[in-house]
């Protein structure tokens, strides 16, 4: 993953992406609750980073988790997400951050179903559904 690195400055993020997906994106910014435009999706298919391509999730992986954005309990590949310790908000997290572009997609729960137990909570803004 590391040999095709994506790096742009904001300025060309900025350029490219549209303002809420660069806000959350970039700036690590969220969507508010149930607004997003997956959080209820089921359509068939396979979500990608809005900013640069990758595939992350599969939409068999994915269910209702109740908290208004989507939610996977795995990714397609483990290396195409990044973990990294999140303190901001007063509390202690795991951010979720596209592996090839450094994108902030969501936070990392321990609270998923089986078999994981895991919940990949992620913004609609942060993914880009190819339908199958």
């Amino acid at each position: 993953m590391a040999d095709d690195k994506v790096r742009r400055s904001d300025d060309e993020w900025r350029a490219t992406l549209d303002p809420e997906t660069f806000r959350i994106t970039r700036q690590h910014g969220t969507e508010r609750a149930f607004t997003g435009r997956y959080w209820d999706t089921k359509t068939p298919g396979t979500y990608r980073c809005a900013c640069c391509g990758t595939p992350l999730f599969g939409s068999s992986t994915k269910y209702d988790s109740g908290s208004g954005w989507p939610s996977f309990w795995q990714p397609l590949d483990p290396a195409v997400i990044r973990e990294q310790r999140d303190t901001s908000l007063g509390m202690i997290r795991v951010e979720a951050l596209c592996a090839r572009c450094d994108a902030h997609l969501g936070h990392v729960f321990e609270d998923g179903p089986a078999p994981t137990g895991l919940r990949y909570c992620i913004n609609s803004a942060s993914l880009e559904l190819d339908p199958e």
